[in-house]
Order: C-alpha cells, then structure tokens, then sequence
C-alpha cells in the first residue's frame, strides 16, 4: 500500500527554506571566525527559551514585530509596500506616550484612550502616502520613506520641548505604572520578563486582520484592487479609495505597534532612533508569506534570534556581530522568495518529467 505524505503549502515551504538557509549562512559565518555552530546556536535558542521569563522576554521582544509584520502584509495584499512602518511605529508610540503623561483616568480607560491615540497616530502617516499614490501616483515607497524621517524630526523635537525626562533631553518622561501596559500578574507569571498587555492586543490585532482580509467584502476588494487595478476599476470598485484605506490600516497597525513598543516594553520614548522594528516588519512579513497567522510564527521566530543572541554572545566565543549576521541572511532569503519558489517549481517540473520519461520507457 503507498502511504502519501499530506503536501506542505508552498508559503510555509518557502519560509523553511529561508530559515534553514539563514542557519546554514550562520554556522558558516561561525565557523570561518573559529567558532563552534553546533555550540552557538545551543545557546541562542537556549537564550530565548530556556526558562519562562526569557520565554516572556521572548514574546515581548515579538509583540512590535507582530504589528509591524501585519501592517507591511497587510499592505503588500493589497499591492502596495509599506516601507513606512519606522514612521508610523514612532508616531504611534509619540502619541500614546503623549497621553499617558498628560491624561488621569482609570488604568483600563486610559490604556484605552492610549490605544485609540496610538491608531490615530499610524493612521495619519499611513493616510498621507495613500493620498499621495491615489491622487498623483507618488510610489509608496517614495512617499513612505520621507515619512519616515518627518516622523524621526517631529519626535526629535516633540520629546525635549515638552516631555523632556528628569535627567536626560533624549528621552521622555517615564511612563507611570497606571499608563504602562505591564501589569503585576502577567509579570509574576512569566518570573519577571518584560511581557505586558501588548501581546494580548497584538494576537486580537492578527485576528481581526485575518478576519477582514479572509472573510469580508472589503477584504476582498481591497485584495482585488492589488491584484489588478484595472480589472477592479472595471468592475465598479473604488481603486483611490482603496488604496488610501488600504495605507491607513497599515499605518494604524504600525501605530498600534508603537504603543506596545514605548509603553509596554519600554518605559519611555527616545529621540534620535528611527526604530528597527519597522524595517524588520518586513523581513517577518515575508517569511509569513504575507499572511496573519504566518506573521505571528516569524515573529515570535525572530523574537526567540533577538532574545536569545546576548546569551549565546555571553557563553560562547562567536562575535557579538554574529547574532545580527544570522538574523540579516535569515532576512535576506525571505526577501529572495521568489527565487526560491522559482526553484521549488524547477525541482518540481524536473521530477515530474523523470517520472514521465520513466513510465513511457516502462509502457515500451
């Protein structure tokens, strides 16, 4: 009797590949400078799970990513790239930050009031690259970019002029125990780790993307518009339209992401940094082949290299830059899918022949 093996989905085959390749890269890279791999990946997966708070610290560390991941996704289903996740990110955290330190509610209201300010805040700078494409067809990606750094200024100058800390002019006031998403509980449960509320919010946040993108009408209009415009204007959808909702969810993400980021994992906000959370959005969209539930599974994948690259540094002789070196090849092929893919389907015409020609010879 011939057992079949259920077939592995072509997203989740690329995204092994891109990870099974990003580990060969490092053990490479490792053994070039005299390091044992075997040893150094031990310890950086140790690092990031081998006990429950740094399991938490894990998650924690993935929480931004799981936001900054869906909105890039979210943005290439629809056709369009976000690469402005940095700036949205920043304006979404500035703005939770801002209320956090100015308002007095109740922790469950302001959390919420924050929340609500955090989407506002990614929304407006994902709508203006929206507005830009539709109206006058400035690529995104151009649009997103500048963004970026009018984001990185407004925060420069914001925090020292109003929300300046104690101490230092570089970075805000802390963030109050009423305004933190960090809570007693969740803490104590994880032994002490920097998990907090965001991830709750961010796992709500996947599921509600899932939810519009699968299984509503405009989901699939929006899905449509990206596929082909012209087909989809053909049909009576609203393509600007679209493409402006389509930017300010993405940056409404990346907002919510900014909030879990400087209030929950952090303790203040910081001027000077364009964060790399929203550039590694990318690369965790991509390895989840652009879906929700694949951006949670790279995230928490790159939580784990972040997490668990001091430790594997600390207890090993590999090069502190090694860690990051990993984390970028891993990056690198995700962002080369498509030649993976055009190989899968190589390999796949290749044996699909051979076993053709095999069955013609045995027939005579």
């Amino acid at each position: 009797m011939r057992i079949s093996l259920p077939k592995i989905p072509r997203a989740l085959s690329v995204g092994i590949i891109s990870v099974i390749l990003g580990l060969m890269a490092g053990a490479v890279f490792m053994t070039i400078t005299g390091s044992n791999p075997f040893a150094g990946y031990a310890f950086l997966f140790r690092g990031g799970l081998m006990n429950i708070e740094r399991l938490g610290n894990s998650l924690a560390t993935a929480t931004p990513l799981i936001l900054t991941g869906l909105s890039v996704a979210f943005a290439f289903n629809t056709g369009l790239f976000n690469i402005g996740a940095s700036g949205q990110l920043l304006m979404g955290g500035l703005s939770a930050t801002i209320v956090g330190l100015t308002v007095v509610l109740p922790k469950p209201l302001l959390i919420l009031l924050m929340l609500v300010a955090a989407i506002a805040g990614g929304a407006l700078w994902g709508f203006v690259p929206g507005l830009l494409k539709a109206i006058f067809n400035v690529h995104e990606v151009v649009a997103t970019i500048m963004m970026n750094w009018l984001a990185y200024w407004v925060v420069y100058y914001t925090v020292p002029a109003y929300f300046k800390g104690t101490f230092l002019e570089t970075e805000s006031r802390k963030i109050p125990d009423i305004a933190s998403l960090r809570v007693p509980w969740l803490t104590e449960l994880f032994d002490g780790s920097y998990i907090n509320l965001g991830l709750l919010i961010a796992l709500i946040t996947a599921g509600i993307i899932w939810v519009i993108l699968e299984k509503t009408v405009l989901g699939y209009e929006l899905k449509a518009a990206g596929y082909n415009r012209h087909a989809a204007e053909y049909a009576g959808m609203k393509v600007n339209r679209n493409i402006v909702l389509s930017m300010t969810i993405a940056g409404a993400l990346a907002g919510i992401g900014g909030l879990t980021l400087y209030t929950g994992y952090a303790v203040n906000i910081q001027i000077g940094i364009l964060p790399n959370q929203g550039f590694d959005g990318i690369a965790v969209a991509l390895l989840g082949a652009t879906s929700p539930i694949g951006v949670l599974f790279s995230s928490f994948f790159f939580g784990v290299l972040h997490s668990g690259k001091g430790f594997m540094n600390a207890m090993t002789d590999v090069p502190p830059q090694i860690g990051d070196t990993i984390i970028a090849t891993i990056i690198y092929f995700g962002a080369t899918s498509v030649l993976i893919e055009r190989f899968l389907d190589n390999s796949k015409r290749f044996f699909a022949n051979r076993a053709f020609l095999k069955a013609e010879k045995e027939n005579g």
